[in-house]
């Protein structure tokens, strides 16, 4: 018997015949026996690889074959665009088979919901936080709602994991189970994932079943078509689009909202027909251009990193990418926008306009030629989560007693690495702080929560995160787009320092609250001569940028004018050497060790070694240190740090920062502290640097 003949006889036919497909793809096969199983499981395959038929047909078959009746699949996307995306595509699966499907999140009418609760569909498309809503909201019985909740999908499992809205996710759908009294079955689908087997553990949380990861070969086995070139400005990268693969669509990522109105002015002005998508746009001017992107031919959509996860656009020709993504994996979800039709590659083009990019993407795709991909690591020691769910519990029952919070999220993987002891003492603090309130040991919510959380029915209370750590940037009322909070976070002396549009800023104030920062022009240049722009790099990436420097050859898929530039920057840098670790003088008694091991692990040095030098100061790639008070007590301290027998280096973040962590007022200073510590701990890093030759050079 085929993987296809164990489906449901109503899907074969309706795959076959409604839908016209010759056959299941190489994942939707490999995928049907370990979900028909019951099993959990992570499922791996390029941007429009099929994730979302591969978990949504065996699930369907099941819901036929075991006759699940109620609400008993909920389908769970990072932002709402792809919940709405996809609703289409699933209600049309959904309709073939008796079935129906319906979406839910903040921009659904008051109205709609309403229907959903009176006659539930059987597939759910919604986010977290709107799950929490439902959970704990009086005018909803969730002990009905949720009680045949039978399987979860996961789409873009990536963008959770990573950070805290991933443990509220696992703690929300902990919840769920005690609701539904069964194990939910968990499938994550993702594109790009560096440690597979670890995140299925992670989805799974506290589920006994049998974890899968499905990762058959790729079935398009073309190798994809990767250039660089060095072109120096937006206006230049303009001109090389607007003259390149004419006829075609081609899909333009740019790193901020600024420079993509920037791009998008140049490229009309030389005729191209070009639309907008952006965070800043309104949701109908988004849809517009994207509705209008995807009936096009001949035409541009330039956007921010908003079209990386899944939204359709449709069948496109390029992916441009103007300079570079930071990660390998944000890289793979978008050069797998392309190659979608039979036959095709898939293709990106970089045109860099800054030298620290332009560096970045050769070392990117150095990792990629290597089969690297970032690991995701879920934060450490999530208490302020494990805070808002004692609080959320208290309003999802009306008031609880503290023992019965094990009940619900104490298996929770986050939670449960965290002490039992540790966790009742941030319950006792809660209470004498007044974010709760116990009577007769009835715990809930109290005058410090109530002012604190209160407002809208809580809603700050339901929101985790629901979108990355970043700072936007402004200059007056002008967006100048947006860093990484850590930019800002780590503790440095004087204002933070950044490079922006090409142009170098220094820090007024930073609304931490709002996430916004406020900056004024500089003529002190960024944290180092190139990399400035903040953005936290993992250590492999940093050595890759070290890797491509040192290597001689010339470089693959690389422009002669990139050639050139390359030339230019390997000689400037022709002292550096993989195996050791560089300090260099200069003659105005300034000096810099190169360590090319990442934002967070240099910001922790440095803070051992501000008596060194009237200034120091840190980015990705190295220490600076600005009028060296004596070279050899500099070149001693250096050569201590890297003979310690310890890995531990602290982080030393900003007050104002600390206080901003999401429910820190549920929280102790001390598991404040530990919590940060865990978060920003640097040791493995430095582990690695310490494993290479420390070496002096005078320039």
């Amino acid at each position: 018997m085929s993987e296809f003949d164990k489906l449901h006889p109503a899907i074969q036919h309706h795959i076959v015949n409604s839908l016209g497909w010759p056959g299941l793809r190489p994942l939707q096969e490999a995928t049907i026996q370990p979900v028909l199983n019951g099993e959990h499981a992570i499922l791996l395959a390029p941007t429009a690889g099929g994730k979302t038929e591969a978990a949504s047909f065996p699930i369907l078959s099941r819901m036929l074959t075991e006759n699940w009746t109620g609400l008993s699949v909920l389908y769970i996307c990072p932002i709402k665009a792809l919940l709405n995306n996809l609703e289409e595509r699933l209600s049309y699966y959904g309709q073939l088979l008796g079935r129906s499907v319906a979406v839910w999140h903040g921009d659904i009418s008051a109205s709609h919901k309403s229907k959903i609760i009176a006659d539930p569909p059987d597939i759910l498309l919604t986010t977290p936080e709107s799950l929490e809503v439902m959970l704990v909201s009086n005018r909803i019985d969730h002990s009905v709602l949720f009680a045949n909740v039978r399987s979860v999908i996961v789409d873009e499992i990536h963008a959770f994991a990573g950070d805290d809205r991933g443990w509220h996710l696992l703690s929300v759908l902990e919840r769920i189970s005690v609701v539904a009294r069964r194990e939910i079955q968990r499938l994550g689908l993702s594109a790009t994932v560096g440690n597979p087997e670890l995140l299925c553990d992670w989805l799974a949380g506290s589920c006994q079943s049998i974890c899968s990861v499905i990762n058959p070969a790729d079935e398009n086995n073309i190798v994809p078509d990767v250039q660089v070139d060095w072109v120096g400005s937006v206006r230049n990268a303009a001109i090389v689009i607007s003259r390149l693969h004419r006829g075609e669509k081609r899909l333009v990522f740019v790193d901020s909202r600024s420079r993509v109105e920037e791009l998008a002015m140049e490229l009309r002005s030389l005729g191209v027909a070009t639309f907008v998508s952006h965070s800043s746009l309104s949701l109908e001017e988004r849809h517009s251009a994207e509705e209008a992107f995807s009936q096009g031919s001949d035409c541009v959509i330039v956007a921010t990193s908003t079209l990386e996860l899944g939204i359709d656009v449709g069948d496109l020709d390029r992916v441009i990418q103007i300079d570079s993504p930071f990660t390998v994996a944000s890289f793979l979800q978008r050069i797998g926008r392309t190659g979608r039709r039979s036959g095709s590659s898939r293709n990106c083009l970089f045109l860099a306009t800054k030298e620290d990019a332009f560096l970045r993407a050769l070392a990117l795709l150095h990792l990629w030629r290597k089969h690297f991909i970032e690991p995701i690591e879920p934060p450490a020691r999530p208490m302020h989560i494990y805070a808002q769910q004692v609080m959320a519990l208290t309003l999802q029952e009306s008031g609880l007693i503290a023992p019965d919070i094990s009940k619900w999220v104490g298996d929770m993987p986050g939670f449960s690495s965290i002490p039992e002891q540790e966790r009742e003492q941030t319950v006792d603090h809660m209470i004498s702080s007044g974010v709760l309130h116990s009577d007769s040991g009835i715990l809930g919510i109290g005058r410090t929560g109530e002012k604190t959380f209160g407002q809208k029915n809580f809603m700050e209370l339901f929101s985790v995160f629901t979108s990355p750590p970043m700072v936007k940037v402004y200059y007056g009322n002008q967006a100048l787009g947006e860093v990484h909070q850590l930019t800002f976070a780590i503790k440095d002396e004087g204002p933070s320092l950044l490079t922006l549009g090409g142009r170098s800023w220094q820090t007024k104030y930073i609304d931490w609250a709002r996430k916004k920062a406020y900056v004024e022009p500089t003529d002190m240049r960024g944290r180092s001569q190139w990399l400035s722009e903040g953005q936290p790099m993992h250590y492999e990436m940093c050595q890759a940028i070290a890797a491509v420097l040192e290597m001689d050859e010339k470089y693959e898929g690389l422009s002669a004018r990139g050639n050139e530039m390359l030339d230019d920057l390997r000689e400037e840098f022709d002292w550096i050497d993989q195996q050791k670790t560089s300090v260099l003088f200069d003659s105005e008694g300034n000096a810099t060790w190169w360590t090319f091991s990442g934002r967070l692990l240099n910001a922790a040095l440095s803070g051992l070694l501000t008596n060194e030098a009237d200034k120091v100061t840190s980015d990705n790639l190295g220490i600076f240190f600005s009028h060296v008070y004596k070279s050899g007590n500099l070149s001693n301290a250096i050569a201590d740090l890297m003979g310690q027998v310890s890995n531990e280096v602290v982080l030393t973040l900003e007050e104002d920062f600390v206080q901003e962590l999401k429910f820190a007022e549920c929280l102790s200073q001390i598991d404040i502290d530990k919590e940060l510590f865990e978060r920003y701990s640097c040791a493995n890093d430095f582990s690695r640097l310490k494993s290479k030759k420390l070496t002096i050079v005078r320039v």
